[in-house]
C-alpha cells in the first residue's frame, strides 16, 4: 500500500479513478465538483444525478466524460450542496469511496481533500481523519495506491506532516 502526496489540481491525477466529495443531490456547482464537470463534460452530472439520493456514507461511480480516468467515484460529504458537515462524514465519504474504488477493481484512486472547502471541516482534521482511514482500510483490500492532492498550501501541510 502506497500513499503519495502531491501539490497540484486533482485533474492531473495518473490513477484510474479519482474521488469528488459529492452531495446526495448529485448536483456538481461548486469546487472540486465543478472543475470535473468543466473539464469532463455535463454528462456526469447528468449520470451523477441519475444516481440519487445518494446518502452520506455510500458512493457510485460514474464515466469520467473527456477526463481520462476509468471512472469518477461520487462520495457524498454532505446531503444538500453548499453546507457545512461534521468531521464524522469526512470518514464515512472516505471509506465509501475507497471501497467503490476496490469493487470496481482500481489499483490506485485520487482523493482531494473531503470536506475542507465548502463542507468547512478544518483541514488539519479532514487530513487525519482521511489519513487513518486509509491506513486502516487498504490493510486488507486491492487497492494498491491512493493519492492525496492538494491545492491548498495548509491542506498540503497537514497531510504532509501526517504520511512523512
Amino acid at each position: 500500500m502506497k500513499i503519495e502526496l502531491h501539490k497540484e489540481n486533482i485533474l492531473n491525477a495518473t490513477t484510474d479513478a479519482i474521488v469528488n466529495p459529492a452531495n446526495s443531490q448529485g448536483v456538481m456547482g461548486g469546487g472540486v465538483a465543478a472543475a470535473i464537470k468543466t473539464a469532463g463534460g455535463v454528462e456526469i452530472e447528468k449520470e451523477a444525478v441519475s444516481h440519487q439520493p445518494c446518502a452520506v456514507g455510500a458512493a457510485y461511480i460514474t464515466t469520467a466524460g473527456e477526463l481520462p480516468f476509468k471512472g469518477i467515484i461520487h462520495a457524498p460529504t454532505m446531503e444538500h450542496p453548499a453546507e457545512p458537515i461534521p468531521a464524522k462524514q469526512v470518514e464515512l465519504a472516505t471509506v465509501a469511496a475507497l471501497r467503490a474504488a476496490d469493487e470496481a477493481g482500481y489499483n490506485s484512486v485520487a482523493f482531494p481533500g473531503m470536506g475542507t472547502g465548502i463542507g468547512d471541516v478544518n483541514v488539519e482534521v479532514a487530513a487525519k481523519i482521511m489519513i487513518e482511514t486509509i491506513q486502516m482500510y487498504m490493510v486488507d483490500n486491492q487497492l494498491v495506491e491512493v493519492h492525496l492532492y492538494a491545492l491548498d498550501d495548509d491542506l498540503f501541510s497537514a497531510f504532509e506532516k501526517l504520511i512523512s
